[in-house]
């Protein structure tokens, strides 16, 4: 039975934009919902009793040792934007999957831009020993929003727990968005990250470090897609500490006049650590510019780390393949787009392959 229920407090059109990044408005489909416009929280609804949702600051309140866990994942000097963040008038969310709990439903959590110059958010999520939990992370801002976000996450995979967390990002051409996210893995834990970006921006600058611990594992997955105009500079990091643990980094890019910067770096520490890193670029537009930076770091010898990367156009002849075969050519076109942005993610919930399947097949036919 439901805990709470979620008042929309946003105007039709807004309602459009947030499905469009995969927020669903049916409690029967999300295990909990928060909803934050600027820095007010306007949602905040729990579905599910496998699940503790609110706002930092109220989980702040009621839990004294939270605030061991602020600035553990980053630095607070790490750069201006989490010295910005560091300060009285922040805001965000609170994720808590308690011991052994299984949370299959995806919770969903939405930072809205409309008004603010700013929006400056600390995000804490535990998925504590033994849990499974699935975060839809939906961010997105009002078409005539200017501005900026600036998103501080920290993230905690206890004891063979596993948490995947997929972030849909939807903002326009006037905001400028920094996340800033730190991931430790401990022991036997799995983290998988799904980022998906295939609307206008002005800017996106990250880099989410996850720390694995033994026997841990991370899997980072990204579809990127830079139109006319926007700049997107975004990578992952996986920091193998502990023996045995292994990382699996995966990016996909299209530039339709767009910038991008891709980068992806493995640092092996332990014995017996994996790493790989794949990134593929697709060209779409003789106005557009992508740059792949693939690292890999060994300070072990007993480590196995590979890379591939590769960055061209779409191949005529598969193109014509597909028209020998009935397609037309914008047909034939959009095909390849849609196939190449597929990623096989593995140990997702069908709702969330459907969320990301469903932006991708659309984004295929935008882009002729």
């Amino acid at each position: 039975m439901p805990e709470g229920d979620i008042n929309l407090n946003f105007e039709s059109d807004e309602v459009e934009r947030l499905k469009e990044v995969g927020i669903e408005f049916d409690p029967k489909r999300r295990a909990a919902t928060f909803l934050q416009e600027d820095q007010s929280v306007k949602t905040v609804a729990s579905f599910y009793r496998g699940v503790e949702i609110m706002s930092i600051r109220e989980a702040l309140k009621k839990y004294d040792w939270l605030k061991d866990y602020f600035w553990k994942a980053l630095r607070r000097d790490q750069d201006d934007f989490t010295k910005e963040v560091d300060s009285e008038d922040f805001n965000g969310y609170f994720i808590r999957a308690p011991p052994n709990s299984k949370v299959e439903i995806p919770v969903e959590a939405c930072l809205y831009l409309k008004k603010a110059g700013k929006q400056k958010v600390h995000n804490v999520i535990i998925a504590e020993e033994n849990s499974e939990l699935n975060i839809i992370s939906g961010c997105a801002s009002h078409r005539s929003a200017i501005g900026m976000h600036i998103g501080v996450s920290e993230i905690f995979v206890k004891k063979n727990a596993k948490l995947s967390f997929t972030m849909i990002h939807n903002w326009n051409y006037d905001v400028e968005v920094r996340p800033r996210t730190g991931i430790i893995v401990e022991d036997g834990g799995t983290y998988i990250s799904n980022y998906i970006l295939l609307n206008p921006v002005k800017y996106v600058q990250m880099y989410p470090t996850a720390y694995l611990n033994r026997d841990a594992k991370a899997v980072f997955s990204s579809v990127i897609v830079a139109l006319e105009g926007s700049e997107v500079d975004v990578g992952s990091r996986a920091v193998l500490k502990g023996e045995n643990s292994s990382a699996e980094i995966v990016s996909r890019t299209i530039s339709k006049g767009g910038k991008i910067i891709s980068r992806g770096h493995i640092v092996g520490e332990a014995p017996g650590v994996k790493g790989h890193l794949e990134c593929r670029g697709l060209m779409l537009s003789e106005n557009g510019f992508i740059l792949a930076i693939p690292e890999l770091e060994a300070r072990h010898p007993n480590v196995e780390l590979s890379h591939e990367a590769a960055v061209g156009k779409i191949a005529e002849d598969e193109i014509f393949y597909l028209m020998a075969r009935g397609l037309s050519r914008d047909e034939a076109t959009s095909a390849i787009v849609r196939g190449f942005m597929e990623i096989e993610i593995k140990g997702l919930p069908e709702v969330l392959k459907m969320a990301i399947d469903q932006a991708i097949q659309s984004m295929g036919e935008k882009l002729l």
